[in-house]
């Protein structure tokens, strides 16, 4: 979904980057009235009203049953995007949301994906994406993304820390407008290393980065802290974001935190891409029991970043 906005931002148009007939077809499945125009990006954005949705369409390869993969249709899925990605460069469209894809399947069709932050960073050229989860005042980004674990230790270098540590102080500066961004960092190991005894990737790696950041450009940072502790209550109050090593190292918090509520942002890019923090839930496809608060939060959050 593309958001298309007014100057001043006085007004805006979300659009959808689909196969109409699916969506249509949804629309009955479930009861939703629904009428679908097709945008034209040339023209300055209509304000979106309640049952209507502007609609830039692109169609399946094959038709679609509610939560049945279908390895045929995983071109369809990154063409959305593709098309999406390249209006946010034209400056056609504004900021780009998506919702959950099945990396499964798109694998299962012989793409090489692991996520939307890599795809998109290699469809905008850009070196360093940086992954970043919100919920309210919460924010956790992350030094690594979807890697499995027996490979996180070897990634976790300085030239990494040193790209993703900046970006996330720039684009907290530039998009969030915090003056001076306190960024508490996690260690690797359990207790940060234990001074060395469960690991040195600290010792070694992950504060002489912290260390020479804060030397070189006065950055606001802290750590590298044990995971387990880092976020007490008192750090919760003090830092902006914080830094996981890994994934599963920061979003299990996050998603206690407000699983459901919360938004996935891009940051390095130049684009605005914000997103759920949920996977597809295909048990759920087309019953109407999904809950739609991340997505709305993703909206709000990419208006807002705009």
């Amino acid at each position: 979904m593309c958001i298309h906005i007014a100057q001043g931002n006085l007004a805006y148009e979300l659009v959808a980057i689909a196969d109409e007939t699916l969506l249509l077809q949804r629309a009955r499945q479930l009861g939703l009235p629904l009428a679908l125009q097709y945008v034209d990006l040339h023209q300055p954005p209509q304000i979106t009203t309640p049952g209507v949705l502007k609609i830039l369409p692109i169609a399946l390869n094959k038709p679609c049953v509610s939560g049945q993969l279908d390895p045929l249709n995983a071109a369809y899925v990154l063409k959305c995007l593709d098309v999406a990605v390249s209006l946010c460069l034209q400056n056609r469209a504004h900021a780009l949301v998506t919702g959950p894809v099945q990396k499964s399947v798109i694998n299962a069709a012989g793409y090489a994906f692991s996520g939307h932050t890599e795809y998109l960073a290699a469809l905008t050229q850009s070196p360093m994406p940086v992954m970043m989860l919100t919920s309210g005042t919460l924010r956790i980004a992350l030094a690594t993304t979807h890697l499995p674990l027996s490979q996180v230790s070897q990634a976790i270098q300085p030239a990494l820390l040193n790209q993703v540590i900046s970006v996330l102080h720039h684009d907290l500066v530039q998009r969030f407008k915090i003056t001076d961004p306190c960024i508490y960092i996690c260690g690797l190991n359990p207790h940060a290393g234990e001074a060395g005894h469960l690991g040195r990737e600290e010792i070694e790696i992950i504060s002489p980065v912290v260390a020479q950041l804060k030397q070189q450009f006065q950055m606001n940072l802290v750590g590298p802290l044990p995971a387990d502790t880092i976020f007490s209550p008192e750090n919760l109050s003090r830092a902006d974001v914080f830094l996981a090593m890994y994934h599963d190292q920061g979003l299990p918090v996050l998603k206690f935190h407000g699983f459901g509520n919360a938004v996935n942002i891009t940051l390095g890019l130049p684009i605005i891409r914000t997103s759920v923090d949920h996977g597809t839930a295909l048990h759920l496809a087309g019953t109407g029991k999904l809950q739609t608060g991340s997505i709305h939060t993703a909206i709000e959050t990419a208006l807002a970043m705009s």
